[in-house]
C-alpha cells in the first residue's frame, strides 16, 4: 500500500477510530485466560465543555490500557457519566432547561470530543449515574445499609451553603464557603440521613498501609482527616451540682496544670451551669457565636475570644475548683464539646489564658536542658513530653507511663477511662435539591408517629425522580423541590397500605461515585449492583487516574463504600484500587488553571481540528511528568506536530525501499545499528511508560526517530531487512500516545491487524548492550562524520576508523596534519593546514 507523502492527520483518524469501534477492539473479556488489567479514569461530570485539563486525565489512563493491551493482558477500560448533582441543576435554574434535558446534551457532546481523541473506552460498559437503574442500586445500597445500622436519621448541625440552598459535606467546605459557589456556609440545625463511616475509621486508617502505590500526600491526608487520638476521657464535677462536664484529652499528664475548663457555646449544659450574675453576658456570646461559622471560629489566626460561665468545675486529680468558661475555639460536635485547658503546655491554652489573665501552672518539665520557669513568667507554652513535676503521686513519672497510671485510676474509679477518639464525622448526606438520588423512605402517621421513617420495598425500586417544572419549582429555595409536587409526594404506606408521604430528600453525588467503577463489570445486570462474579475478576482496579482534590471526599468515600460491599457479598475486596495517579493541573497560557471558571480553556477540538488528535496526545503526554502542573503553549504544540511530520516523512521515505525485504544471515554495520536503535528504543520506552515517565518515553521515540534519519538510506537486504523491522518498532512504540499515525504506517507496512492487537516484541538484550559507541569525527572542529567503536576502544583503534571513512579522507585530502585531539567516549578532531 503506498503512502502519501504528506502528513494529513484529518484524513486517517477518523478512519482509524471507526475501525477500532466497528471491531471492538478495545472491548474487556475478549481473553478471559489472561490477566486482567482494570485501567480507570474518575468520571466526568458533564457540565460543560470539555478542555485539555480533561484530555490530559484521560489520556494518562488510555496509555496504560494501550500499553497493557499490547503486553497481553485482558484489559477493562470503560467511561460513564457522574450526570447528577447541583452544577446541572443550578444551570436549569438559571436557563430554564430541564436538568435532564441538559445532561443529555452535554453527554453528546463530551462523548464527542473524547470520541475524536481515539481513546480506546470500552463504549459497551458506559453508565450514566442519572439513569434510573442506575440509582435504583443506589437506593438498594441504602435500605441495606439501614437495615446493618449503617444508614441513620439524625438532627445535627449541618453545613448550610446559602449560595446552592442545600447541606453540604464537611469536606465540601472551604475557608467557610462552598468550594462549588463560593458562598458563605452557616451552620444550621436540621434533621439530616447519614453513613456511619465513623464505624469503620480504623478498618480505612489501617487500610492506608496496604496502599503502597498511591501517593504519599493523598495517604497523609487521608490519615489526618481520619485523625485518630488516643487519650481518655475524664469527668470534672461541677461544683454544687449533680452535673459532670467529659473531657477528652490526649495529655491526660498533664491534668494538675488545668486552670479552666471550656465548653463549647452550644453545649447541652451551659445554661444549667451558668450563674444568674453571668446569664445575660453568656447568652448574647451564645448568640454571636450561632451567627458564626464553626469554620470562621475555629480557622487558624481567628481570635480567641470567651466568656465566664461564673461556675466552676472540680478537677478529678487535685480535687480543687477550676473555673468554667465558654469559648468560640471548642466544637459541640467534635470531642465531647468539652476541654480541659492547660495553658503551660497548649498553645491555644496558653493564648486564651494570657487574653483572660487566667492561671498558668508548669507540670511537665523537660527531660534533659534547662528547666521551664513558673508559669506566669512563661513566654510560650511548652507543648512537648517530659518529667512531671507538682502532680501529686505521679510526681516525677515520664509523661507516658504517667498517662497509662491515669488512664488506668479514672477506670477504676469511675471518673472516665482510656479512649480512642477520631476526627473523622459520620458522613451527612441527604441533600435538599431536585437533581439526585431520591431516598427511599416513606413516612406514616398511623405506623411511625415518631417520623422515624420506612424503607420502600425492594421490589419497588427505583424510587424514580418526577418530571417538573423548572421555573415553578425548581427554584432551589424553600422546601426541598421533590416537597413541591403532591402527586409524587403522596404515597401508599407500605405497611399499612393508608396515605403515607415520600422523603423529599435526595442523596449527595457522592453516593454515585462511591461504587460506579463496580457497575462499570456489568452495567445491565438486574438481580444486583453487580455481578459478583465479575468483581472476583476484574477487582480491584489497578490503575485509576484523578485529581488530588478528591483525596478526602471521593478516594475516601469509595474506599468505605468498597468495604460495605465486601460486607454485603458482593466484593472479595477491601480496598478498591492498587494504584493511583494523581495528575497535575493543566494551566492556561495566562499560567492559571484552564477551565471556565478563568474563560482560558483550550477545547480540544480547536486542536484535532487544526493538528489532528495524535499532536495533541503527544503534546499533552510530553509537556510533563503526569503528576506535575504545566503551562499550555501553542509553540510547543506546532514542535510536536512538526516532529510527527518528521515521523510520517521518514516511513514515507522508507516505505518502497523496504517493501517485501528480508534477510537470514547476520546483521553487521549499518544493518546491525539501526537493530540496535530499534531495541534500545522498544526498551526504554517500555520501561518509561511503566514507571509513568510518559514524556521520557516520548522523549526516547524522538531520539529513536533522528537516530534512524541520521542512519540513512538502506541499501543492502540486510540494512532494507533491519529498516523494515526498524518502522514496525516504530509504530510499536508510537501506539500509546499518536495510535492513529501508528496504525496508518503499520498498514502501509503490510500490517493485517491494528498494532494494539499484535503485541508489544520482546527486545534483544544482545542489542541493548552499550558495548558500542559513537565517537563524532571532527576535521578542524567542524564536524564531517560519526563513527561506532567498541567502548573499550584505544585511542589508536578510534584513530583508525576514523581515518578509514571517506568522508573523513575527504577532508583532510591535500593537507598536512598537525594535530590529532582525543577525547574519550565523545569525540576526535584531526587539525590539518
Amino acid at each position: 500500500m503506498a503512502m502519501n507523502e504528506r502528513y494529513e492527520p484529518q484524513a486517517i483518524e477518523q478512519k482509524w477510530q471507526t475501525r477500532w469501534e466497528e471491531a471492538g477492539v478495545f472491548r474487556a473479556g475478549k481473553r478471559p485466560g489472561a490477566p486482567k488489567k482494570y485501567i480507570l479514569e474518575m468520571l466526568p461530570y458533564p457540565s460543560g465543555q470539555m478542555h485539555m485539563g480533561h484530555v490530559r486525565n484521560y489520556l494518562i489512563g488510555d496509555v496504560y490500557a494501550r500499553f497493557f493491551q499490547m503486553r497481553g493482558y485482558d484489559v477493562l477500560h470503560p467511561m460513564g457519566w457522574d450526570a447528577l448533582g447541583l452544577p446541572a441543576e443550578n444551570a436549569a435554574i438559571k436557563d430554564g432547561v430541564h436538568p435532564a434535558v441538559r445532561t443529555r446534551e452535554n453527554i453528546v457532546s463530551f462523548k464527542k470530543e473524547m470520541g475524536t481523541l481515539g481513546y480506546s473506552y470500552d463504549w459497551t460498559r458506559e453508565v450514566n449515574t442519572s439513569d434510573p437503574e442506575y440509582y435504583r442500586w443506589n437506593q438498594w445500597f441504602f435500605i441495606q445499609m439501614l437495615e446493618r445500622g449503617l444508614v441513620f436519621r439524625r438532627f445535627s448541625k449541618v453545613n448550610w451553603c446559602t449560595g446552592c440552598h442545600t447541606v453540604i459535606a464537611n469536606e465540601q467546605v472551604k475557608d467557610g464557603t462552598c468550594e462549588r459557589c463560593e458562598s458563605p456556609v452557616l451552620d444550621k440545625e436540621l434533621p439530616e440521613w447519614a453513613f456511619r463511616i465513623t464505624k469503620y475509621s480504623q478498618a480505612l486508617l489501617d487500610g492506608l498501609d496496604e496502599l503502597k502505590e498511591w501517593p504519599e500526600r493523598i495517604t497523609s491526608m487521608q490519615r489526618n482527616w481520619i485523625g485518630r487520638s488516643e487519650g481518655v476521657e475524664a469527668d470534672f464535677n461541677v461544683q454544687g451540682s449533680d452535673a459532670r462536664i467529659r473531657v477528652f484529652t490526649t495529655r491526660v499528664d498533664t491534668i494538675h496544670g488545668c486552670t479552666y475548663v471550656v465548653l463549647a457555646p452550644d453545649h447541652k449544659l451551659v445554661e444549667q451551669v451558668t450563674t444568674p450574675a453571668q446569664r445575660a453576658e453568656v447568652a448574647a456570646f451564645v448568640k454571636k457565636m450561632a451567627a458564626i461559622s464553626k469554620t470562621d471560629r475555629t480557622a487558624e489566626g481567628a481570635t480567641k475570644e470567651g466568656v465566664f460561665t461564673g461556675a466552676h468545675a472540680i478537677n478529678p486529680f487535685t480535687g480543687q475548683p477550676v473555673p468554667i468558661w465558654i469559648a468560640n475555639f471548642v466544637l459541640s460536635d467534635y470531642g465531647t464539646g468539652a476541654v480541659m485547658s492547660v495553658p503551660a503546655h497548649d498553645e491555644r491554652d496558653f493564648e486564651f489564658a494570657r487574653k483572660y489573665a487566667l492561671p498558668i501552672k508548669v507540670v511537665v518539665q523537660p527531660a534533659t536542658g534547662d528547666k521551664l520557669p513558673a508559669g506566669e513568667a512563661l513566654e510560650k507554652a511548652s507543648t512537648e513530653e517530659g518529667v512531671l513535676v507538682d502532680s501529686g503521686e505521679y510526681s516525677g513519672l515520664p509523661s507516658a507511663e504517667a498517662r497509662k497510671k491515669m488512664g488506668e485510676k479514672l477506670r477504676a474509679e469511675g471518673r472516665g477511662e482510656p479512649k480512642v477518639t477520631y476526627r473523622q464525622k459520620d458522613w451527612g448526606f441527604s441533600r435538599q435539591r431536585y437533581w439526585g438520588t431520591p431516598i427511599p423512605i416513606v413516612y406514616c402517621e398511623k405506623c411511625d408517629p415518631e417520623r422515624r421513617g420506612q424503607p420502600v420495598p425492594l421490589d419497588q425500586l427505583p424510587v424514580r425522580l418526577p418530571e417538573i417544572d423548572t421555573q415553578t419549582v425548581l427554584t432551589g429555595k424553600g422546601e426541598p423541590p421533590l416537597a413541591k409536587v403532591p402527586s409524587w409526594v403522596n404515597t401508599t404506606c407500605p405497611r399499612c397500605k393508608g396515605p403515607a408521604r415520600r422523603e423529599t430528600e435526595t442523596m449527595d453525588t457522592f453516593v454515585d461515585s462511591c461504587w460506579y467503577f463496580a457497575r462499570y463489570l456489568s452495567p445491565h445486570y438486574d438481580k444486583a449492583p453487580f455481578d459478583p462474579a465479575e468483581a472476583q475478576r476484574w477487582l480491584p482496579v489497578d490503575v485509576y487516574v484523578g485529581g488530588p482534590e478528591h483525596a478526602v471526599m471521593h478516594l475516601l468515600y469509595f474506599r468505605f463504600w468498597t468495604r460495605v460491599m465486601k460486607l454485603l457479598g458482593l466484593s472479595p475486596v477491601d480496598e478498591p484500587v492498587k494504584r493511583l495517579i494523581t495528575q497535575g493541573i493543566v494551566n492556561g497560557a495566562d499560567g492559571r488553571k484552564m477551565g471556565k471558571r478563568y474563560g482560558n480553556g483550550v477545547a480540544p477540538s480547536s486542536i484535532v481540528e487544526k493538528y489532528g488528535a495524535d499532536t495533541a496526545r503527544a503534546y499533552v503526554l510530553f509537556a510533563g511528568p503526569p503528576e506535575r502542573d504545566f503551562d499550555w503553549s501553542h509553540e510547543q504544540v506546532e514542535g510536536v506536530f512538526r516532529f510527527l511530520k518528521r515521523v510520517w516523512t521518514l516511513a514515507s521515505t522508507h516505505h518502497a525501499a523496504t517493501a517485501g525485504a528480508s534477510h537470514e544471515g547476520s546483521f553487521e554495520g549499518k544493518a546491525l545499528e539501526i537493530r540496535r536503535a530499534a531495541h534500545k528504543a522498544l526498551k526504554r520506552v517500555g520501561e518509561a511508560i511503566e514507571r509513568l515517565s510518559f514524556n521520557t518515553a516520548i522523549a526516547g521515540i524522538m531520539e529513536y526517530v533522528n537516530a534512524l534519519y541520521a542512519l540513512g538510506t538502506p541499501e543492502t537486504p540486510a540494512e532494507k531487512a533491519a529498516m523494515a523491522e526498524a518502522m514496525r518498532m516504530l509504530t510499536v512504540v508510537l501506539t500509546p500516545f499518536a495510535p492513529h499515525l501508528a496504525d496508518e504506517i503499520a498498514e502501509s507496512y503490510g500490517a493485517k491487524e491494528f498494532v494494539v492487537t499484535q503485541g508489544w516484541p520482546e527486545f534483544d538484550p544482545a542489542l541493548v548492550v552499550d558495548d558500542v559507541i559513537p565517537y563524532a569525527v571532527q576535521v578542524n572542529g567542524k564536524l564531517r562524520a560519526e563513527i561506532r567503536v567498541a567502548v573499550d576502544a584505544a585511542e589508536a583503534d578510534v584513530r583508525a576508523v576514523a581515518e578509514a571513512d571517506e568522508r573523513v579522507q575527504a577532508a583532510m585530502a591535500g593537507k598536512t596534519l598537525r594535530k590529532f585531539v582525543f577525547v574519550p567516549k565523545r569525540l576526535v578532531n584531526f587539525v590539518v593546514g
